[in-house]
């Protein structure tokens, strides 16, 4: 186990949460070591490509994380555990704060331009609406 992994107890809290074995395709790689994989990623900001070797094929963690992210499955495995944790009193909800921060923008970046810029020089596009000098009116030499 190297530092920063799941420790046994942690395991022993996560594993009744995890989804069963893959429906296609035959049986999944190890839970444990591909959620240690995802939590080295996420702790040192490597690339998928150069995770260790100890964690299997860097494309089976990658895959499984993208996967569980879609499905909402580490939504429902975090909202799992801390429900057991919330049963068991290990979760102090007096310490829960919400941040009610307003930022405001600067006034001039209320909005943008909706047309595009005219552009000194060039003609208007065929069939557009805008009036155009007519050269054989009247005056309009």
């Amino acid at each position: 186990m190297g530092r920063g992994d799941l420790a046994n107890g942690e395991w022993v809290r996560l594993k009744p949460h995890l989804p069963k074995s893959g429906k296609r395709g035959g049986r999944w790689a190890s839970h444990r070591r591909i959620i240690n994989g995802i939590l080295y990623r996420q702790r040192t900001g490597v690339p998928w490509r150069d995770l260790p070797a100890r964690f299997g094929k860097w494309k089976t963690v990658y895959e499984r994380h993208r996967r569980w992210s879609a499905d909402g499955t580490w939504d429902r495995i975090f909202a799992a555990v801390l429900a057991d944790a919330d049963a068991e009193g290990r979760v102090d909800w007096s310490m829960v704060s919400v941040d009610s921060t307003t930022a405001r923008a600067h006034q001039h970046a209320a909005g943008a331009r909706k047309k595009r810029p005219r552009v000194p020089g060039k003609e208007q596009r065929p069939g557009s609406t805008a009036l155009m000098r007519d050269l054989g009116a009247p005056g309009a030499a």
